[in-house]
């Protein structure tokens, strides 16, 4: 049976949603929380995340945020904050002010982190335009962790990620292939904002690459330029999957800023899943449920190869100074993958 019609057959992906406890949520005090990455090394689990001081205030993460690294002994317990661990490049570097975006892909005994990184002038769109997808690596998560020089993903001088790349996402496919996809945005509109903001793909050897791009735009929205974001790839069951973010509610035909289910059979093409709403911006602790106003970066924590948790970015409230990442059990009512 295909991934496909098991999704199908047990509702889609939010039948897989478990509720999850407050006690989920992970906060670090003094700091915005968002971005998790989460991976199992030497029977520890670790969480990679983007955080910056609550005196930048919310935007302040397109200036200001770092990686920082928390460690948990079981799957659901609770997590210790270790600090910082990727340092921004050199005044002049093109990673010079922040680090954003972090997602952990293990290949062999290694951990590549990719995550966006920028340099500007203090100023949001300034910096959201220097936005590039950089990569660390490591075999140990509490050592060193050594960094690209250059971005793994650069611009492109013309096309679809012809102004910034970021929001990285990868997963290594039947051949062999690193996938690839990221948040795209043009250059071709009224700046600063710039052209259309969709997601790209491109395919590597390694983790390091070099990667090749499509240099065409996927999961595209065909009545707003603002189409999706947050991707987060896996491979299961002969096809691969993603979870992004709906800006307009078109996919889903949800609320705006839901979360929808995209397949692909072969990295390149995409397509909506059989039951494209995969949740709501709604967090369910069983005997009770809340609206929040921003549900975002999902990434799934992949253990033997069984999705075991989702892990979401919150804001409950705009203009709240309290975001937190949460983990949401998941079963997996198909089996291994």
């Amino acid at each position: 049976m295909t991934q496909e019609h098991n999704i199908s057959r047990t509702g889609g992906f939010s039948a897989r949603m478990l509720p999850t406890t407050p006690d989920l949520a992970f906060r670090e005090e003094g700091y915005y929380v968002w971005c998790g990455s989460m991976f199992r090394c030497h029977g520890k689990y670790y969480l990679a995340y983007s955080r910056w001081k609550k005196e930048y205030g919310f935007d302040g993460w397109v200036t200001h945020s770092e990686i920082a690294l928390a460690r948990a002994d079981s799957l659901l317990g609770a997590w210790t904050p270790l600090g910082k661990i990727l340092p921004c490049g050199a005044p002049t570097d093109w990673d010079a002010d922040c680090a954003h975006n972090p997602t952990v892909l293990q290949y062999g005994d290694t951990f590549y982190l990719y995550h966006m990184a920028n340099h500007g002038d203090g100023t949001y769109w300034n910096h959201r335009n220097h936005q590039r997808i950089a990569v660390a690596w490591t075999k140990d998560p509490e050592g060193i962790w050594q960094k690209a020089s250059d971005p793994v993903i650069d611009i492109s001088p013309e096309g679809v990620d012809s102004l910034m790349t970021s929001n990285p996402t990868a997963a290594v496919g039947p051949d062999g292939q690193v996938l690839m996809v990221y948040k795209a945005v043009s250059k071709y509109g009224a700046m600063p904002k710039g052209g259309a903001v969709v997601c790209a793909a491109a395919t590597a050897p390694h983790p390091l690459g070099p990667f090749t791009k499509y240099h065409e735009p996927i999961m595209v929205n065909p009545e707003n330029d603002w189409s999706v974001e947050d991707p987060f790839i896996w491979y299961e069951g002969q096809r691969f999957y993603a979870l992004v973010k709906d800006f307009q509610g078109y996919f889903t035909q949800a609320q705006k800023g839901s979360t929808a289910l995209f397949v692909s059979a072969d990295g390149r093409n995409w397509g909506p899943a059989a039951i494209p709403l995969a949740y709501d911006r709604v967090l369910d602790f069983g005997t009770s449920k809340l609206a929040v106003d921003n549900l975002e970066r999902p990434q799934i924590y992949i253990e033997d190869g069984v999705p075991r948790v989702l892990l979401c970015a919150v804001l409950v409230r705009e203009g709240d100074d309290d975001t937190y990442n949460i983990r949401i059990p998941l079963q997996w009512e198909g089996g291994p993958l």
